[in-house]
């Protein structure tokens, strides 16, 4: 079960109203995750007026004035490098805030309507490390970072990160590796010491419109596994129309995805384990997805 959200000091925040908690919330989120925040996304955001979205920046710039400072060149706050988080979110809360768009608010602490749980996924990233990568991908800034790759282990690397992924066990982000000249996959848990350089910016050849895997999109058809019984319940499990399911995915997440669906990708379905429930209808159709190789049972045409 997750933590339940709560700030550093109630006597502050106890005589706040639900709506001015939010928007101070959202303020902290824009900062701290983007770098950057404009009295004109409360307004957006919020519909307030902006007198009101001025006071709110007031307040916070009160409560933590080291966490932000005005730009008027640019009419924008930005994040103070002595930045602090006021507001504690639990991880869970701010992954689905990234995935999903920013705009809830760091909520009054209460009790769930009903008793949920969820499994517990493998990869939990440090939200420090992960406030500087969403800036960088925001602000479209290189990412000096120390890595750790499993075959090379820990080495710099200068990353153009543009997208984060969740492939259901570990969220990693998609970019330029400098070094290798590639468009790679970077576990954020395995990044260390990142730092935004500031100066500099994407090169041609280097945004994800480059990205061939990214830019790919490949078509799936997912069908009730031949070997396994009643397929008519896979068929209401996954929503399948006239027997088969239909994806379109990124080359760059089409492997984890049959992965995390445990997919029987080979020609003749000959994976038996129960945990395959389905198979992909045609495996010609990863030819040439980089990442095909984590797909279960895939094995590339041998070409003659």
């Amino acid at each position: 079960m997750g933590r339940k959200p709560a700030v550093k000091s109630e006597s502050v925040t106890q005589n706040w109203a639900q709506p001015q908690r939010d928007r101070l919330a959202f303020i902290e989120l824009r900062l701290r995750f983007m770098g950057e925040v404009q009295r004109q996304d409360l307004v957006d955001r919020f519909g307030v007026q902006t007198a009101a979205a001025t006071r709110d920046f007031s307040i916070y710039k009160e409560m933590a004035s080291d966490n932000l400072f005005y730009d008027a060149k640019g009419k924008t706050y930005r994040i103070g490098e002595k930045f602090k988080p006021f507001f504690e979110f639990p991880l869970e809360r701010i992954m689905a805030l990234l995935s999903h768009g920013f705009g809830d608010g760091e909520p009054v602490p209460r009790g769930s309507w009903i008793h949920t749980d969820s499994p517990f996924r493998l990869h939990q990233p440090d939200l420090d490390v992960l406030a500087v990568v969403t800036r960088a991908i925001h602000q479209k800034r290189p990412l000096d970072m120390e890595y750790h790759s499993l075959s090379s282990g820990a080495g710099k690397r200068v990353i153009l990160p543009y997208a984060l992924v969740d492939t259901g066990l570990r969220w990693h982000v998609r970019a330029f590796d400098r070094k290798s000249k590639e468009f790679r996959d970077f576990v954020i848990s395995r990044i260390k010491n990142p730092q935004l350089m500031p100066y500099e910016t994407m090169a041609e050849g280097e945004q994800s419109q480059s990205d061939i895997q990214w830019t790919r999109i490949v078509e799936l058809e997912l069908v009730p596994h031949p070997d396994r019984p009643h397929p008519e319940i896979t068929e209401m499990d996954y929503g399948m129309a006239h027997g088969c399911l239909r994806l379109r995915l990124r080359a760059a997440t089409v492997g984890y995805t049959l992965r995390k669906w445990n997919v029987d990708c080979s020609s003749q379905h000959v994976l038996s384990g129960e945990e395959y429930r389905l198979w992909l209808r045609d495996p010609l159709v990863l030819y040439g997805v980089h990442n095909a190789a984590i797909a279960p049972g895939y094995h590339p045409p041998v070409l003659t």
